[in-house]
């Protein structure tokens, strides 16, 4: 972290199409409309929620036994559902196993987000040996049929060179489709891409732009580079307020990197009053969730504390990442 509290970074890594639920909430998913293989009723409750341990609706129509039902029958949207649920362990029986046989059941009848997350499954090694031949390959599948994911993930695979060349130019092509498709990771590393100049000039405006997009969408990487900018007046006009609301929001999804930050503003009293117990808070609860970055601040922030209030600072660092764990709880791919 430099004297700014810059820890700007980007995504930089494989996703499935994530979108933030916790247990027992459903989620209304637009995507679900773009499944033609939901002919039921049945079928077509079941694609407005996640699958959750109580009934959804009047009707009680989408437990998981009818979930599992339709899945069994062949509807694509419940395959991917239970892929999901098995891979994120909800219940006794689920495991990365199941998971993937659920996911390649729904890839190979064209499902574009099963596809995605059976290319995840392989790219990661969950539940079965990392293969990044048949990751590129769903992958492809995918994009093929214009999926913004697919081309999120292309881009991360190029700008790692990971099972492919590392080329700079294929990632901003990839990376730009998923952006313009609306996919808010692809926005947050074309961002990047733009921001330390990788493959091209630097363009702190034009990154500001496509981590806004990001950000508007409430994609905690996109809130935290573009208050990057915001605190170091870059690519925009430089702004206390914002950087720290930014890096608030962001924070409040347990992303570490505006923890740190948001620290740090407060270690100094940018965009916000001077609170050292709370700077500290902030920097041990990233701390703690394995984000070593704030070390060096932390180690700072401690010393002028006293163990009264050290105390305090670990009881409300649990209390944060505690919260977070609770709102992304599942980290649940999206239909």
């Amino acid at each position: 972290m430099n004297k700014n509290g810059s820890v700007r970074r980007s995504a930089r890594q494989i996703s499935v199409q994530f979108g933030w639920w916790t247990l027992g909430v459903a989620i209304s998913c637009a995507a679900a409309a773009q499944s033609s293989f939901a002919g039921d009723q049945a079928a077509e409750q079941c694609s407005l929620a996640i699958v959750t341990r109580q009934p959804i609706g009047s009707a009680g129509i989408c437990d998981p036994k009818t979930v599992r039902t339709l899945a069994r029958n062949g509807h694509v949207f419940e395959e991917n559902q239970l892929g999901i649920v098995s891979m994120l362990g909800i219940g006794p029986d689920y495991d990365p196993q199941k998971a993937l046989q659920w996911f390649e059941q729904s890839a190979r009848k064209g499902y574009a987000p099963a596809q995605v997350n059976l290319g995840v499954m392989y790219a990661k090694g969950w539940g079965t040996t990392p293969n990044l031949g048949a990751a590129l390959r769903w992958f492809r599948e995918a994009a093929g049929q214009g999926y913004p994911r697919a081309y999120y993930n292309l881009g991360i695979l190029y700008m790692q060179g990971r099972g492919v060349r590392k080329d700079y130019a294929e990632a901003l092509r990839y990376l730009r489709k998923g952006a313009e498709g609306g996919d808010s990771g692809a926005q947050t590393d074309l961002g990047y891409l733009y921001s330390e100049g990788l493959g091209m000039a630097r363009d702190p405006k034009t990154a500001a732009i496509w981590y806004r997009k990001a950000a508007n969408s409430g994609d905690a990487m996109g809130e935290n580079n573009l208050a990057d900018l915001y605190l170091r007046g870059e690519g925009v006009e430089q702004n206390d307020a914002e950087a720290f609301r930014l890096f608030q929001q962001a924070a409040s999804q347990g992303q570490t990197s505006a923890r740190i930050k948001l620290g740090y503003m407060y270690s100094v009293g940018r965009g916000a009053g001077k609170d050292l117990e709370t700077a500290c808070a902030w920097v041990t609860a990233a701390t703690l969730a394995g984000d070593e970055r704030g070390r060096d601040l932390l180690h700072s922030l401690e010393t002028q504390l006293s163990a009264p209030q050290l105390a305090n600072v670990r009881e409300r660092a649990h209390k944060l990442n505690a919260e977070s764990e609770a709102q992304l709880s599942a980290k649940a791919l999206l239909p």
